[in-house]
């Protein structure tokens, strides 16, 4: 056996080595992130839409729509041992996927575990540019006595665990406001519903 074979079989020995290390690594790694999630089980918070009180919502000219609405959302944190940092939260309305209100801010805030939090926003939106379909759609929709508007969150979150805080997860959350229109009460949510959460 010459040198040279000598050699090369040292050099396939230390790379098996090598990779067997680097498996073994990548092997107990992936263990630990399974026993983490396993052991905190996380998941994405949950959303409700309690009530939605309209003030005002009609065709201000030809293409344009003027709304003022009060949303109570309802936010719980389903985890036991995570804890949920909002960052950004922006609700609005929109109605017939056009969006009809600015965006009201929603103060950073963290949520404990199993907390609950409850916010109750304005939306405003003075004379917005609508296509001009929308305009009949909602003489139509006033006129059977019922509509539906979709609340939308869009922000950030982090999670906690212990004192590790995450890197930002974008947050997107849609509710349904099913809405009834009458001369008497005005436009007010039909029945609480639950919303669509996207992490």
């Amino acid at each position: 056996m010459s040198a040279k074979d000598c050699g090369n079989h040292k050099r396939r020995k230390l790379h098996r080595r090598l990779f067997a290390t680097l498996l073994t690594i990548i092997i107990i790694i992936l263990f630990i992130i399974l026993v983490i999630w396993l052991v905190l089980r996380p998941t994405k918070p949950r959303f409700a839409l309690q009530d939605a009180t309209v003030a005002q919502f009609n065709v201000t000219s030809p293409n344009t729509l003027s709304s003022t609405l009060q949303v109570t959302l309802y936010s719980r944190n389903p985890n036991d041992r995570i804890g949920i940092y909002y960052d950004r939260l922006l609700v609005y309305a929109s109605y017939h996927n056009q969006q009809i209100t600015l965006p009201t801010i929603i103060p950073p805030t963290y949520q404990g575990h199993e907390d609950i939090n409850i916010w109750s926003p304005f939306l405003y939106g003075s004379s917005v540019p609508v296509s001009p379909y929308l305009t009949l759609s909602l003489q139509q929709d006033q006129a059977v006595g019922f509509f539906l508007l979709n609340i939308k969150i869009d922000g950030r979150v982090k999670w906690k665990v212990g004192t590790w805080i995450s890197g930002t997860y974008h947050l997107s959350v849609s509710c349904p406001a099913y809405m009834t229109y009458s001369s008497t009460n005005g436009i007010r949510l039909q029945q609480p519903a639950s919303c669509h959460v996207d992490v």
